[in-house]
C-alpha cells in the first residue's frame, strides 16, 4: 500500500515557476508503479498532465509540455513536478497519484492511490 502526500503548492504570477513534490511512504512488499500528476478546478473532471511509468518514461500532455518536468528521487521517495512559465489556465489543485497496472494513463480510474492536493494559483 502507499500513502501520498503532497506539498509545494502557492501562488505565483504568470510566467514563474513551482516545484510540486509528492512523498511516498509504501507499507508492505514494494511494488514497481506508474505515477502520475494530475490537476482539477472546480466544475471540470480531474485531468492528467504529466506521467511517469514504472520503466521510467516520461510523458506529458501538450497542454504542458515544455514547461513541466516530472520527476522521481528514490532516495528521497518523492515524485516531483516542476512547473515553469505558468500560465494563470494552470491553476488548478494538484495531484499525485500512483497505479500498479495502468494501460490508459489518462484515466483516473487507473490509479489506485491518490494524495489529498496541493493548490497551485497563477496570476496575471
Amino acid at each position: 500500500d502507499l500513502r501520498l502526500v503532497e506539498s509545494g503548492g502557492g501562488s505565483v504570477q504568470a510566467g514563474g515557476s513551482l516545484t510540486l513534490s509528492c512523498a511516498v511512504f509504501e507499507t508492505g512488499r514494494r511494488t514497481r508503479y506508474s505515477m502520475a500528476w494530475f490537476r482539477q478546478v472546480p466544475g471540470r473532471e480531474r485531468e492528467g498532465v504529466a506521467f511517469i511509468d514504472s520503466e521510467g518514461r516520461e510523458t506529458y500532455v501538450d497542454i504542458v509540455k515544455g514547461r513541466f518536468t516530472i520527476s522521481t528521487d528514490n532516495a528521497k521517495s518523492t515524485l516531483d513536478l516542476q512547473l515553469n512559465s505558468l500560465k494563470p489556465e494552470d491553476t488548478a489543485m494538484y495531484y499525485c497519484a500512483a497505479g500498479r497496472y495502468v494501460a490508459d494513463r489518462l484515466r483516473v480510474q487507473e490509479y489506485e492511490y491518490w494524495g489529498q492536493g496541493t493548490q497551485v494559483t497563477v496570476s496575471s
